[in-house]
C-alpha cells in the first residue's frame, strides 16, 4: 500500500472501472480531501481525465498495491471475477478498504478480498450516472445504499457522506430487491419519455424532450413527495 498515513482520516484512493462511474466517485473523495493515486484504463480514458485530471492510469493490481481504499466500479457480471482473479494473485492486502458500488451486490462479492484480510464495503450511489463533473451537484442531493459488516458499517456510511450522499443502510439479502427496485425505476423512466416523446415528434413537436421537460420534472417531483409522505390509512 501507499505511505499516507490515516491519522487525519485522508486515503489514498484508488479507482478501478472508468467508465461513468468510477472516475465520478474519485473525484467526489479527491473532494473531500482524499488522494486519488490511480485509475484503470476504460472505454473512454478522456471523459475520464477531464473529471480526474493528472491522475496515473494503472493496471488493476498497481492500483490495489498503492491505495488504502479501492473502489471498483465495473459492470455487475464483471465485478465477482475480478475481486477473485485479484485474490488469486495476492493483490489484496490486510486491512486495505474494498468499495464496490454496484447496486446489486451486498458484500458476500467481495468474499475473496475479505478472506485475505481487506475490509468490505457495498455502496451505491442513487443517481443515473453520465459520467461527467454534473454528475458531482447529483450526489449532493441523492442517496446511497450502504452494506457493510457491523463493526465497519460507520466507515462506508462516512464515505457516502463524503460522496455527498445521505446513506441508508440495506442488508445484504436485501441487495437483489434493492438493485430491482433501481432497475425499475430507470427503465420505466426511460421507457415512459422514449414513448411519450416519439408520439409528440408524430404530431410534428420537434422539441419533444424539452417540451415535456418541466411537465415531467413537476409530476415527478409531486409523486415523489406523495410517496414521501405517511402511509395511507386502510
Amino acid at each position: 500500500m501507499s505511505e499516507p498515513s490515516r491519522r487525519d482520516g485522508r486515503l489514498g484512493v484508488g479507482i478501478i472501472g472508468a467508465g461513468r462511474v468510477g472516475p465520478v466517485i474519485g473525484a467526489a473523495l479527491a473532494g473531500a480531501g482524499h488522494a486519488i493515486t490511480g485509475i484503470t484504463s476504460g472505454s473512454d480514458d478522456d471523459r475520464a481525465s477531464a473529471v480526474l485530471p493528472d491522475v496515473p492510469i494503472l493496471d488493476p493490481l498497481d492500483v490495489v498495491r498503492r491505495s488504502e481504499l479501492v473502489v471498483v466500479a465495473v459492470p455487475h457480471d464483471q465485478l465477482a471475477s475480478l475481486i477473485a482473479g485479484i485474490a488469486e494473485v495476492g493483490g489484496w492486502q490486510m486491512g486495505q478498504l474494498v468499495l464496490h458500488t454496484d447496486p446489486g451486490h451486498g458484500i458476500e462479492v467481495l468474499r475473496p478480498a475479505a478472506e485475505r484480510g481487506a475490509i468490505p464495503l457495498a455502496v451505491h450511489p442513487a443517481i443515473a450516472f453520465t459520467g461527467t463533473t454534473i454528475d458531482l451537484r447529483q450526489l449532493q442531493a441523492s442517496y446511497a445504499a450502504v452494506t457493510a459488516p457491523a463493526a465497519v458499517l460507520p466507515i462506508a456510511q462516512a464515505l457516502a457522506v463524503e460522496m455527498g450522499c445521505e446513506p441508508v443502510v440495506i442488508a445484504d439479502a436485501d441487495r437483489a430487491a434493492y438493485a430491482d427496485a433501481i432497475e425499475t425505476a430507470t427503465a420505466f423512466s426511460r421507457s415512459i419519455i422514449a414513448q411519450s416523446t416519439a408520439q409528440l415528434r408524430g404530431i410534428g413537436v420537434e422539441n419533444a424532450g424539452g417540451y415535456l421537460s418541466a411537465l415531467v420534472q413537476s409530476a415527478v417531483e409531486t409523486a415523489l413527495r406523495d410517496a414521501s409522505g405517511p402511509p395511507p390509512l386502510i
